[in-house]
């Protein structure tokens, strides 16, 4: 009965139309409880009343909106992890392939590295369970390595060139979660910073990336918000205030049973003069959209790529009595000029909702910018220069920036997909890490001097055949320059950090290309401020 409470209350809250009004069971909560206790009485076989009560709930919420959802105790570990900044284990990221964990990254500080565990090693037994060999997945191999602060790792390695198993007592401890996958300089005075997520971290992580990026003499700042789903909000906030001055507006909700709410810049403005160009694309959402759209309405950044997911909704997160919660859309985001950034959707129809972006596809929006019309309905103002930008769904870019298909081919994708490119340089890293350590100290004689070997594309065909892809000699000439240069920067990132895996993959991303053009060249620049030069503002 207890269970049975749970479902009354939440129906209770649903059904009442005020979180705060008296709990006073609405026909329809006594409709479903009746409904749980009949099944419960009189149904031929045995049920599972907390998997029912589940399943009412998702049912319920489905109905709603795309994005108010029901949690279990599982799925909300999972929700806020990578949002507060932290978990338990040991401190390495790994990669499985071919049945084995490489060790990829030993984070610094962290519990591994203290007792001396080293990017190449391979994780043989965790505890005395064999993890090699036997087709584990990610999950698994990460339940097993993560646990509670405290806790012992008893593990044993293959290390290259030592012979046997190497064996370490590994104490588990907090481990740091960051967001800031890169941080460069791209030329003399141009910066780059890309962010993963919006999390509890995230905007001091910013802060000291912005930080050291001066010292090294950046005057101005690609933002990289490329395939960032979003996170907290008053991140975003936080990190807008680097760019805007005291009491301008960042944001505002409003619904049905909430009042408005604003979010105003507090002044810090450590970036008051520089160019700055944010980059986005339809995997660009939530908070990342705030951020974009903030300083788009404020004519404070140049917006490039493609349109942005439009995920406009606000959700509460509202605990439940078991550890479970639902996240229920209370509101709506909009940006400084009144922009709603949540995309249209038909309540209850996810089905439709979550194939927008193939839509996209079908109907041309990521190739051509003459693809893409609004109706006048959907232009408004931004508030200093006066030049049209658009609503109706994410934020469009000032300058968008169309696929390059030129090098794709569905050869690329099945190396990709049989994880064949990922393989080969994990190996090549593995058998000539000393060498490469010698040859190349950092990442930037790594970047200049480092080819690709024909012994490694003859490699590449080795273990393409071993992984059942069959070897495709006019398409590989086709991605030919996209797959080394995916060579190339998966070695990096394992010879260095993932700063170095985007320093190279930069190279034939269209998108940072693009960005990289405008921020430096000042006329343009300030032609795509004053709404000069864009190819999305001439749309009738």
């Amino acid at each position: 009965m207890q269970k049975l409470r749970l479902i009354l209350l939440i129906s209770v809250f649903l059904f009442s139309g005020n979180a705060f009004s008296q709990y006073r069971p609405s026909p329809e909560a006594i409709k479903m409880e009746r409904t749980l206790q009949l099944i419960n009485g009189l149904y031929v076989d045995d049920v599972d009343s907390k998997q029912l009560t589940e399943a009412a709930i998702r049912g319920m919420l489905k109905e709603l909106d795309p994005h108010s959802s029901y949690l279990n105790e599982e799925e909300v570990r999972a929700m806020n992890e990578p949002l507060q900044g932290n978990f338990d284990g040991i401190g390495i990221s790994f990669n499985m392939l071919t049945d084995t964990l490489y060790v990829m990254e030993v984070i610094s500080g962290g519990p591994s590295q203290k007792v001396g565990i080293m990017p190449g090693d391979k994780i043989i037994y965790v505890n005395d369970t064999l993890i090699a060999g036997v087709k584990m997945n990610n999950q698994d191999v990460i339940k097993r390595l993560r646990g509670p602060k405290g806790t012992v790792a008893n593990v044993k390695i293959l290390r290259r060139g030592v012979p046997g198993l190497m064996q370490f007592r590994i104490v588990r401890d907090k481990i740091p979660i960051t967001s800031i996958d890169a941080s460069y300089m791209v030329t003399d005075d141009v910066g780059y910073i890309r962010l993963s997520r919006f999390g509890v971290t995230s905007a001091r992580e910013f802060r000291q990336a912005e930080k050291e990026l001066k010292s090294q003499g950046m005057k101005h700042l690609i933002f990289d918000l490329t395939d960032n789903g979003g996170g907290i909000l008053q991140t975003a906030n936080d990190i807008a205030n680097e760019f805007l001055s005291d009491g301008k507006l960042i944001v505002y909700t409003e619904g049905k049973n909430q009042p408005r709410y604003t979010m105003e810049a507090s002044g810090s403005d450590n970036f008051p003069e520089g160019n700055l160009v944010v980059l986005v694309n339809g995997n660009s959402a939530s908070a990342s959209e705030i951020l974009a759209g903030a300083l788009q309405d404020w004519d404070r950044a140049i917006v490039v790529g493609r349109r942005t997911f439009g995920k406009g909704l606000v959700q509460r997160q509202l605990p439940l009595t078991d550890g479970t919660m639902i996240r229920l859309t209370v509101a709506r985001y909009y940006t400084p000029t009144g922009r709603s950034i949540q995309k249209p959707y038909e309540m209850g129809n996810t089905e439709d909702y979550n194939k927008e972006i193939i839509e996209r596809f079908n109907h041309g929006e990521m190739f051509v910018a003459d693809s893409i019309h609004f109706p006048d309905s959907l232009k408004y103002t931004t508030l200093v220069n006066k030049r049209t930008v658009y609503g109706g769904g994410g934020i469009m870019p000032d300058y968008f920036v169309p696929i390059d298909t030129t090098s794709g081919t569905m050869f690329h994708v099945k190396l990709n997909a049989k994880g064949v490119i990922n393989r080969l340089a994990v190996s090549e890293v593995d058998v000539k890490r000393h060498e490469l350590e010698l040859k190349y100290p950092d990442v930037l004689s790594f970047t200049n001097n480092f080819h690709t070997t024909e012994e490694m594309i003859a490699s590449l065909k080795q273990i393409a055949g071993e992984e059942s892809v069959e070897w495709d000699e006019e398409q590989f000439a086709t991605s030919r320059e996209l797959i080394l240069l995916q060579l190339k920067a998966l070695m990096a990132r394992d010879l260095y950090d993932t700063s170095a895996f985007f320093r190279i993959i930069n190279e034939e991303n269209e998108i940072f290309r693009e960005g990289l053009k405008i921020i430096s060249d000042r006329n343009r620049y300030n032609d795509l401020l004053r709404g000069i030069g864009s190819n999305i503002a001439q749309q009738k």
